[in-house]
């Protein structure tokens, strides 16, 4: 019986922690873990058989950290042997438990190559390039394939856009089962800002098989979670937490909730509708078997399909419902000098600021076309995608007819696209659903054909239907089509208009489809075209209409649209109308608004308060804007214009710093969210190096507030976080002495006592690497007894921080500026 057959009828029981096994049996702190699959081979299968005869039918390769990264070609390790062996181990200790059941009733195991973050982030945040990401976690799959694994499993990833890599990897490597399972926090948020909602929408788009969470967290934090993943997943929900929450004892890690009270929670999760399940970090053995007893015989309740009609970006979903969806149209050259001399210039800034101002004016999704003949269009395309959703968090609409554009637009996206457009043409479809169904999306129908525009409602719904069989061909369902019922000027087609509305009830009504139009296109070549837009705007949005693609910084426009939610019912006491035109000087554009706009969702939402911290620059956006925004070249720009008029100093401390402040307090709340943080930091960082700059010219120095070490300790690759908080301490004017990663203890003590550093701040992301971070603060304490130490890291918590002897926990890199400013404003 193969694992999609088992899967039907059956429970799917995961094994439990490896690391914390391995430290049992003599793993050391700083010691490689996937080295013991070649000195260690049968302790390996040993653990793979205790976790077999506990009950679990998936057992997980000791491959968790197995990447070229750690493992650099002619270093001492083969990387290839490692992941081999692993496999190999897996498959011994399979046998080994069948042979032992003979011929009891089968209880099939399968062997999962497992796979774990890089410890790198991705380009624009890190440094890590997405293709390199993708070449990294193919090697491994390659071998682990050719090795004997049954499925791929990707697990506690933290971000959205490196599980994509990792997923991407897995297909285009071997065709086996692939499985993904995140990384949330208690608040159910990703380390890069995405949630539940955006998370199942992107990993249904590329197709894996089963998706869910592990690590982090115990089995009751989970609950809330769990619950999301099952509203909105139409795919089986794997559930591996750990063994609730950890703390140190003795110097060994161990976790709150022993085995009797795991298997309680695993069963009331169970009963949720889970019924792929296993353990990660603290369980063991016995935590699998007495789960796998009290959940072995529960019924199996395979997930229902959902048919939501939902694009993301890498931090927020969008669905097509009730609620009309506004499509931002300024990104595009169509009858825009300005726009088609900004892709010549390559002037990546003007279009950044389309978007953001869009947002700002409560486009829920931003279109993206940059055709023009005398570029470059799929390099550009790919260019603007990454630039865009580096600092807005809106999904796109990404909108051209080269299939070339088009692919790799949809490769580099974080998310799940929307995708303009297909048509009845076969040519058309066969060009575009075979990359929406490898990347995912929901992809914009025209209700044409070979034949033309039908001039009759009833031929465009002909031309939908053809639409919606030819995408059932390529597994894409009716609710990831939206049927674009073709808006014609009423200036030639006096019945264009009530064609068109005809068109938009029929799909809803008759084919239970969602549908677009380009709203604008019914008044060209009409005078005061806002007019018939708005008019016909709301008479869409009467009969049916989903998604409207609109000009968000129009007046006309916005008004009908808050107006008709408002008479609809789709804005619950007329909330978001008031918030938008109820106070005094509420003109409506810009304003921040509630559950329904984009100010709610990211940047939008802060505009005001940094507004005041500074007169607009050259280019009509203010220092603080800039930085908020995420606008390197802007905060430059807007800079050199403050400097003409003030101190260095003072833009520093009373408009950069401020600014710095609002955007750290929104992470903080949650209103904002990493990736928009790095940008901002980036952005500050632009701008600190033209002060930099005049200030040395100028003869002024800025002294630096106080030195801080951070490193990744013995043992850990990871370096994520500690990367994270350089840049935000940096641009504090921190002094950051960055040891990198893998450090030892002796080497950060040496560096703290020659350095006379206050401040020292640790990273770990593994278990096993936990007690060299405990070591160094030992020896910090003996060797350096003034040092202050802050810890970080997935694995982590308050009480695990205060058991292994830290001065603070910080639970993200704000916590640690705030620490530093702490310490060392006070030693001052």
């Amino acid at each position: 019986m193969n694992l999609y057959q088992w899967m039907k009828e059956h429970h799917v029981f995961f094994d439990g922690g490896m690391g914390s096994l391995l430290q049992e049996r003599g793993l050391q702190a700083g010691e490689l873990p996937e080295t013991w699959n070649l000195l260690h081979p049968e302790v390996l299968v040993d653990i793979h058989k205790a976790y077999l005869r506990a009950g679990a039918n998936i057992i997980t390769t000791n491959t968790f950290g197995a990447s070229r990264l750690k493992y650099p070609e002619g270093g001492a390790w083969d990387l290839k042997e490692l992941v081999a062996a692993a496999v190999k181990n897996a498959a011994a200790a399979r046998e080994e438990v069948l042979l032992e059941r003979g011929s009891e009733e089968p209880f099939p195991a399968f062997i999962a190559l497992d796979l774990g973050p890089t410890g790198k982030l991705l380009k624009p945040y890190g440094d890590l390039e997405f293709e390199r990401a993708v070449a990294l976690y193919k090697e491994v799959i390659a071998v682990g394939a050719e090795a004997g694994a049954d499925l791929v499993l990707i697990e506690t990833m933290s971000d959205s856009m490196e599980v994509k890599a990792a997923v991407l990897a897995a297909k285009e490597s071997c065709s086996l089962p692939v499985f993904a399972t995140m990384a949330f926090d208690e608040k159910g948020k990703l380390l890069t800002g995405g949630n539940v909602e955006s998370v199942v929408a992107m990993l249904e788009g590329l197709r894996v098989d089963a998706l869910g969470l592990n690590c982090g967290l115990g089995p009751v934090q989970m609950k809330p979670i769990v619950e999301k993943l099952l509203e909105v997943s139409s795919l089986p929900v794997i559930v591996n937490p750990n063994a609730g929450l950890p703390r140190s004892e003795g110097g060994r890690t161990v976790y709150d909730i022993d085995s009797d009270q795991f298997a309680q929670e695993m069963e009331k999760i169970a009963r949720m509708g889970v019924f792929m399940m296993g353990g990660c970090c603290g369980t063991t053995p016995e935590h699998i078997e007495k789960m796998v007893s009290l959940c072995r015989n529960l019924p199996v309740k395979q997930p229902e399909k959902k048919g939501r009609t939902v694009i993301s970006s890498y931090a927020q979903a969008v669905v097509m419902g009730k609620n009309p969806v506004l499509i931002g149209e300024r990104i595009n050259p169509t009858g825009k000098s300005k726009f088609k001399q900004a892709l010549r210039d390559h002037n990546l800034e003007y279009i950044l600021k389309e978007g953001v101002t869009q947002q700002d004016n409560g486009a829920h999704v931003l279109d993206v076309n940059v055709g023009l003949p005398e570029i470059d269009e799929p390099s550009m395309m790919e260019e603007v995608v990454k630039e865009l959703q580096a600092v807005i968090d809106l999904p796109l609409q990404i909108d051209t007819s080269s299939p070339e554009a088009m692919e790799r637009a949809l490769r580099c996206y974080n998310g799940k696209a929307l995708v303009n457009s297909v048509n009845g043409k076969q040519e058309v479809m066969e060009a575009v659903f075979p990359l929406v169904a490898k990347y995912g999306g929901v992809v914009v129908g025209l209700a044409l054909d070979e034949d033309g525009i039908p001039e009759t409602a009833e031929g465009r719904i002909q031309v939908a239907k053809k639409i919606y069989r030819k995408a059932a061909e390529y597994g894409i369902g009716p609710e990831d089509i939206i049927i674009d019922g073709l808006c014609m000027t009423v200036s030639s087609d006096s019945r264009g208009a009530l064609t068109t509305l005809e068109t938009l009830r029929r799909v809803r009504d008759e084919l239970g489809g969602k549908t677009i139009l380009g709203v604008s296109n019914i008044s060209f070549g009409l005078p005061q075209r806002e007019i018939i837009n708005a008019a016909f705007f709301t008479m869409a949005l009467h009969d049916g209409l989903s998604a409207a693609i609109i000009n968000p910084n129009n007046e006309a426009m916005m008004r009908a649209y808050y107006s008709y939610r408002a008479l609809a019912d789709l804005d619950a006491q007329c909330m978001d109308y008031i918030a938008v035109y109820g106070g005094p000087g509420n003109s409506g554009l810009g304003a921040t608004i509630g559950k329904n706009g984009a100010g709610a969702a990211g940047f939008g939402g802060q505009t005001g308060a940094a507004g005041a911290g500074g007169p607009a620059g050259a280019k009509g956006m203010a220092l603080s804007d800039c930085v908020i925004k995420g606008l390197r070249e802007a905060a430059a720009d807007a800079v050199r214009e403050r400097l003409n008029t003030r101190d260095a100093l003072a833009v520093i401390n009373e408009e950069m710093i401020p600014a710095l402040d609002v955007v750290g307090k929104g992470f903080e709340k949650g209103t904002i969210f990493l990736p928009q943080l790095l940008m901002s930091a980036e952005a500050a960082k632009s701008a600190f190096e033209v002060i930099k700059e005049h200030m040395s010219a100028s003869g002024q120095a800025q002294e630096p507030k106080g030195k801080v070490i951070l490193a990744t300790v013995k043992g850990d690759i990871h370096d994520i976080g500690k990367n994270i908080v350089k840049v935000l301490l940096e641009n504090y004017s921190y002094q950051v002495i960055d040891l990198g990663k893998d450090v030892p203890p002796e080497a950060i003590v040496e560096t703290a006592v020659k350095e006379q550093v206050p401040v020292v701040g640790l990273s770990a992301l593994m278990t096993t690497t936990v007690p060299s971070m405990e070591e160094t603060i030992c020896q910090l304490r003996e060797k350096a007894p003034w040092v202050k130490v802050m810890v970080g890291g997935a694995v982590l918590t308050r009480e695990y921080a205060d058991t292994i002897g830290a001065d603070r926990y910080c639970k993200d890199a704000m916590a640690s500026v705030n620490f530093a400013e702490e310490v060392i404003g006070e030693a001052k």
